[in-house]
């Protein structure tokens, strides 16, 4: 958790006097939105429109198009690396077959990453959380979403490994968000490494997210990023309110991208990040 000092002297500094004190000062982050504000341009498993999910060349197409972010996709191979895939089965992002967690690093490094997407992509390797650290820290931000937690115990632990022996852990890195759909999980993190942000991913509900819901993301979670069919401006409100940030998923429409960006969200993540790019204009909340 941030420190309450820290959010006692930002609220001093900001002259804030009403009921928000108290949520602002509980909270993880403490996030001013009365400011112009840059759109943060996710892309979703790398530049995924355009490059085979969760490689390289994914990543490298992200980084041409000039996004803020790659998200990226962290599970655990049968000996303990911390690979990239998003399915728990590797069958339809590679030429093998079963569960991620049936290969070795070694085993899953022989799998072709990139035919299904084309065959310019032939031979793409599945890629490390080390390697993909390595070669874009301070290129780009990096989004890590960790994948089917309950079936990969320590994987918090390895994660967190890999930022503190890269000193990518720091306080205001500004660079790296941990996320999940397990919400456990991603307190567990926030316990290893408060000082990283952390996010928590919320599927489609149609009875949205309570106030309840939220105050209690807010304790470990500087992120709130649901669905983009769950957001409108009165949830983008709230979640500010409660101090922290959203970036919806998965957005690949240029009017739902425009509607989104108008009420005031902080990330857009999508598989087209040159979408995004055309109207990451600051914003006013």
């Amino acid at each position: 958790m941030k420190t309450l000092l820290m959010a006692f002297l930002l609220v001093g500094l900001l002259g804030i006097s009403n009921g928000q004190d108290a949520v602002s000062a509980a909270g993880k982050s403490n996030v001013s939105h009365n400011a112009a504000q840059h759109t943060m341009n996710i892309a979703h498993r790398g530049a995924s429109g355009y490059a085979p999910e969760n490689t390289m060349a994914a990543f490298d197409k992200a980084l041409e198009m000039k996004a803020d972010y790659i998200e990226i996709d962290v599970q655990l191979s049968e000996d303990g690396e911390v690979v990239l895939m998003h399915d728990a089965m590797i069958d339809r992002t590679t030429d093998g077959s079963g569960s991620v967690d049936d290969y070795t690093l070694e085993e899953l490094k022989q799998l072709d990453a990139g035919s299904w997407f084309g065959p310019q992509f032939a031979g793409e390797q599945i890629p490390t959380l080390e390697e993909v650290l390595d070669t874009y820290r301070g290129k780009i931000g990096i989004l890590i979403e960790i994948k089917n937690a309950s079936q990969h115990p320590g994987i918090e632990e390895k994660v967190a490994a890999a930022l503190e022996e890269r000193n990518m852990d720091k306080p205001n890195n500004g660079k790296i968000i941990v996320q999940s759909f397990d919400h456990g999980s991603i307190a567990h993190f926030n316990a290893l490494l408060p000082n990283v942000d952390t996010g928590v991913l919320v599927g489609y509900n149609a009875e949205g997210i309570s106030d309840a819901q939220l105050a209690q993301f807010s304790t470990y979670a500087d992120y709130v990023n649901p669905n983009h069919q769950m957001v409108d401006t009165d949830l983008v409100s709230r979640i500010h309110d409660y101090s922290m940030r959203i970036a919806p998923y998965t957005l690949n429409d240029q009017s739902r991208i425009n509607e989104l960006m108008e009420y005031g969200v902080d990330g857009v993540i999508s598989d087209y990040p040159d979408l995004v790019g055309h109207n990451s204009a600051p914003h006013y909340n």
